[in-house]
């Protein structure tokens, strides 16, 4: 009975500990992929004049088995954009092999690879409102800051952009939200979580930087 006891104490420290452990595993395609949309924004602005949410423009294809939903906003839209989750049209990556169409501006999760609970819906009823960076700030001299996914400013080149990446890496009642953008992001602190990220502390996420929003696996429990 001693033995049974001790085996389900450590099995009760080391189960939560080997979820949270895979589900940071799991962060790494997020990193990979919203520095891969930086870069592809940033190697195609000089021909594009400008920044695009069109995946299929900016050459923004990943590998297939993607656990996480890409949105990269309205194609249009420079102005007057709506709500996180706004693309209105994504690749969807359980075809084989996934189809890139003109608009497409976002890639859903693959659900042949992961299941349903990781189709778009599902995903964003997990994304509460207003699980955006706290601050963006304007690195275009007269441009609105970003508030959401999208391209944003009065017209480009003089824009910026932003993308987001929604998951559910540990299986919880919670979402996984990362950030991209051309511009420096702020990020409050939560207890347990990583120290306050701003330009006031000048510890900010810099362009370019993924920023985990939501650390699903580190604000689990908070």
């Amino acid at each position: 009975m001693i033995v049974v006891a001790i085996i389900g104490i450590l099995a009760a420290i080391a189960i939560p500990n080997f979820v949270r452990f895979q589900a940071k595993g799991k962060q790494s395609e997020v990193n990979a992929n919203l520095k891969a949309i930086f870069t592809a924004q940033k190697a195609s602005y000089p021909h594009l004049q400008g920044y695009w949410s069109d995946v299929g423009g900016i050459g923004f294809t990943p590998e297939r088995g993607n656990r996480y939903l890409y949105d990269l906003g309205p194609v249009a839209g420079s102005v007057g954009l709506g709500t996180e989750g706004s693309c209105g049209q994504f690749v969807d990556r359980a075809l084989v092999p996934p189809t890139v169409m003109a608009g497409d501006c976002g890639l859903t999760a693959d659900v042949a690879r992961h299941g349903a609970s990781f189709t778009n819906p599902n995903l964003l009823a997990l994304m509460q409102a207003g699980q955006v960076p706290a601050a963006f700030s304007a690195e275009v001299a007269g441009n609105a800051n970003l508030t959401m996914a999208g391209v944003n400013g009065a017209s480009c080149p003089n824009c910026d952009f932003a993308a987001v990446a929604i998951s559910n890496v540990d299986n919880d009642v919670g979402a996984d939200v990362w950030w991209v953008s051309s511009q420096t992001l702020d990020q409050p602190g939560v207890v347990g979580c990583p120290p306050a990220m701003t330009l006031a502390l000048m510890n900010a996420f810099t362009s370019g930087t993924p920023t985990p929003v939501v650390d699903d696996v580190c604000y689990d429990g908070q």
